[in-house]
């Protein structure tokens, strides 16, 4: 069962601008980001179910923080299985990163972070509760490196960003979808820092509404100037000169410098190739996956009818049509002026330049 607690009850928020993660004295605490703006609620995370059904649900969602709570949920359900057996096995592992590995496909970042809680757990040979310490010493390091990624990209991103920009994003890429900064809207943070006078339009991201929901209350929070637009008005805003750069998070990139990121992006790639503005995406190295040469091999992840059809209590389409819900899109390499990282922006040719700062 989901235990809500209030924003004023949530321990050690670790000082970062907007906290969808939070960890203190072995408990795992998320922003539950279903029912924002309107309500500030965190759920405490006691064991893998509930970890899992958040991971699903999207009460927490972003490839960065889905994977930051994989690493975490590994220790939290590690915790539970050695108070009740004594010890943590190799199959009773396995079997905790099998279980977060099947709740969503799309982000490498989930896999990337229990690769990393694998190795820990096959390299340790000490006691129990040695273990439990040195699998959340990698957690809370997983998370502690995403922030100062993330806050890499934003210092080389907005180098990008010129004063008076029209900035459009996509979908939500701040730090409600990372450790706590941000990398779309970390790039757009780190700009309105350096006092650049911009104005970020969020698209509202059908059918789930992130951007409505989310992006514009990040940026709202920090006194950065947003207006929100349905989707298809992005080529309205572009054919009459208000977009100057269009920034973008990702949930996986592959080796040839194709972006997979939130349905509606490839929309957005192909309307700013066609205008001429400079499309980024921004995303830290354990977005990259150089495993998968090209972005047609990309799993994508087909979420529910439902989500389709209304929202939440509301129902617009007629019963029993047929519904096509993927989550995300394929942005080809050629669409893609620049890669940010905290490596720096990477530009074409994507596979060679990528592999060499990653490979």
């Amino acid at each position: 069962m989901e235990c809500t607690l209030s924003r004023r009850e949530l321990p050690d928020k670790r000082g970062t601008i907007m906290e969808a993660i939070g960890w203190s004295n072995g408990r795992l605490f998320l922003l539950d980001q279903r029912a924002l703006p309107i309500e500030v609620s965190y759920l405490d995370c006691r064991n893998l179910t509930i970890i899992c059904n958040a991971i699903r649900t999207l009460a927490v969602r972003g490839a960065p923080a889905i994977g930051i709570t994989a690493a975490y949920g590994v220790v939290v359900e590690v915790r539970n299985i050695i108070e009740k057996k004594g010890q943590c096995s190799p199959e009773d592992f396995e079997g905790v990163l099998d279980t977060l590995l099947a709740t969503r496909p799309t982000a490498v970042n989930l896999s990337w972070a229990i690769e990393r809680m694998r190795i820990v757990y096959n390299d340790f040979d000490g006691t129990p509760s040695g273990l439990i310490e040195a699998l959340e010493a990698e957690a809370r390091e997983i998370h502690d490196e995403d922030i100062t990624m993330c806050m890499e990209m934003g210092r080389h991103g907005a180098e990008l960003i010129d004063d008076g920009d029209g900035v459009l994003t996509h979908c939500n890429a701040g730090a409600l979808a990372t450790g706590g900064w941000g990398t779309a809207l970390g790039v757009i943070r780190s700009a309105h820092a350096q006092e650049k006078n911009i104005h970020v339009y969020a698209d509202e991201t059908r059918p789930l509404l992130q951007g409505a929901r989310l992006t514009t209350w990040e940026l709202m929070q920090e006194g950065i100037d947003v207006t929100l637009i349905c989707d298809n008005m992005a080529a309205s805003l572009m054919s009459n000169g208000k977009i100057q750069k269009v920034v973008v998070g990702s949930d996986r990139t592959v080796a040839n410098g194709d972006v997979c990121n939130k349905i509606g992006t490839l929309g957005v790639a192909i309307l700013a190739k066609y205008y001429e503005i400079p499309f980024y995406a921004a995303l830290p190295s354990s977005t990259i996956d150089l495993e998968i040469p090209s972005g047609d091999l990309i799993p994508i992840e087909e979420r529910s009818t439902k989500e389709v059809v209304g929202y939440r209590d509301t129902v617009w389409a007629p019963k029993g049509v047929e519904v096509w819900n993927p989550a995300f899109d394929v942005v080809p390499n050629e669409l893609v002026t620049g890669i940010i990282t905290e490596e720096g922006v990477v530009r074409a040719p994507y596979e060679e330049n990528l592999r060499k700062l990653f490979g």
